[in-house]
């Protein structure tokens, strides 16, 4: 649904069209970097906590508890992040809606900015007590916050500008921010864990969330400039928009909404026990270092990065759907390969694992966001797209390395995350195909 941003009589306009191309063409690269480099930032700062909360919180916040205590209570800190999304994507999404995507791209920037810097600067359990643990918590639901209203405003600032026929590549691009900004949060990881193990827990690892600040500055600039979307323009001028579009989200499309939330918890279930989960389990079992883990989920995170817009390119073509649902049987496969690859010690073979990971993974996920974002029309767009997937990554994401904790805990095996993961993405593929079915009814 691209409209043109202004009603000028484009016979009459003093520019040639190689140069309205020329135009069009910088345009959307604008909107690209703008795009991928906030979601990038966003989520440097959101795995940071999750990268911190597999190696260092536990002992720092919640000291005095057995090892296998301490992690859970420290991915509980991790989970409550999770929360806290489904909420922001409301609140960003309500004004999103009625205000425009770009107020709430550069509001959501800023929460997550300062709520990460702030994060580095607590002072850990043995200084201030229980407090310590209190400021966390208080923290990452802002991170939270900010993160469930970036998803949505990012999603739809990619597709509403981009032409019809790249709409599937464009909006893979935010998409492209969560490995980015695993191998930033990675690479900051890693270099302070090669401190002496003291100042790595007194004070190295503080220094990637201090600086994050820097990224937040740089990130801000670019979203100020960009321009507001056509369609949430062309929803202003029709005189269409929706007072309460969270509700009217719910009301309209709520069979749609539930069948996204089930696919998105499918992906999220699969994604967070490989790169939160996977780093404590692979310690805690002496099978693998944390710098080994560290380094096999960098490479894979790189790779990622190049999968994501080859396969939203590709879904553009045969169709998002097929994608998706093929995506997510297949992620139900490989989470076994995956952990197999950990449990043999072997650091060469879980690196080609994790690299099969992120190419499996960019199948469904490089797809994902048009498919839902598409399932609504443009005056409630950002709300109901937000609350579908906010809210399958607070059921998916939140739950998995606390569940998969105590699973290998209870079972003693590893094998029981991986058959906890691969029912949910065969239950997500067949909600993914089932919204599609529902939505082109919805529509005749």
């Amino acid at each position: 649904m691209f409209t043109e941003p202004s009603g000028q009589d484009l016979s009459q306009a003093p520019v040639t069209p190689q140069i309205d191309n020329h135009h069009q063409a910088r345009h959307l690269r604008k909107v690209a970097t703008s795009v991928v480099l906030g979601t990038t930032i966003e989520w440097y700062d959101f795995m940071l906590y999750g990268a911190a909360a597999a190696t260092v919180f536990g002992p720092l916040f919640f000291p005095g508890a057995d090892p296998v205590a301490s992690i859970l209570l420290s991915f509980s800190t991790f989970a409550v992040g999770f929360a806290a999304r489904p909420l922001g994507g409301i609140i960003f999404g309500h004004f999103g809606d009625i205000l425009g995507r770009k107020k709430m791209l550069v509001l959501s920037l800023t929460l997550m900015g300062v709520a990460t810097v702030c994060m580095g600067l607590i002072p850990d359990y043995s200084t201030i007590g229980a407090w310590a643990p209190i400021l966390l918590v208080t923290l990452r639901l802002i991170q939270g916050f900010g993160v469930g209203g970036e998803w949505g405003g990012a999603v739809l600032t990619a597709i509403e500008h981009a032409p019809p026929n790249k709409r599937g590549l464009f909006g893979s691009l935010p998409q492209i921010g969560v490995p980015a900004g695993l191998v930033l949060s990675t690479l900051a990881f890693l270099a302070v864990s090669q401190l002496p193990e003291d100042q790595f827990l007194s004070w190295g690892w503080r220094i990637p969330f201090v600086a994050s600040a820097i990224l937040v500055a740089v990130g801000m600039y670019i979203r100020v400039s960009l321009e507001e979307t056509p369609d949430f323009k062309s929803v202003q001028k029709s005189g269409h928009a929706s007072k309460i579009p969270a509700l009217d989200a719910i009301r309209r499309y709520p069979a749609q909404i539930l069948l996204a939330i089930v696919a998105v918890m499918g992906s999220g279930i699969y994604f967070y026990s490989i790169t939160t989960y996977s780093i404590s389990y692979a310690t805690t079992a002496g099978v693998l270092s944390r710098s080994d883990m560290l380094l096999a989920l960098l490479i894979s995170s790189a790779v990622m990065i190049f999968a994501l817009p080859l396969f939203g390119q590709l879904s553009q073509k045969q169709g998002a759907r097929p994608f998706v649902v093929w995506g997510l049987l297949l992620l139900g496969i490989w989470i076994f390969p995956v952990f197999g690859a950990i449990n043999t010690g072997n650091l060469g073979l879980t690196i080609l694992a994790f690299v099969g990971h992120a190419i499996i993974f960019a199948v469904s996920y490089g797809a994902l966001s048009t498919f839902v974002a598409e399932i609504f029309p443009a005056e409630i767009r950002y709300s109901g797209s937000s609350i579908a997937f906010q809210a399958g990554v607070l059921l998916g994401g939140a739950i998995a390395p606390l569940l998969a904790t105590s699973l290998v805990k209870l079972t003693g095996t590893v094998l029981s995350v991986c058959i906890y993961a691969a029912v949910f993405a065969v239950i997500g593929a067949i909600a993914a195909a089932a919204i599609s079915r529902r939505k082109n009814a919805d529509r005749t």
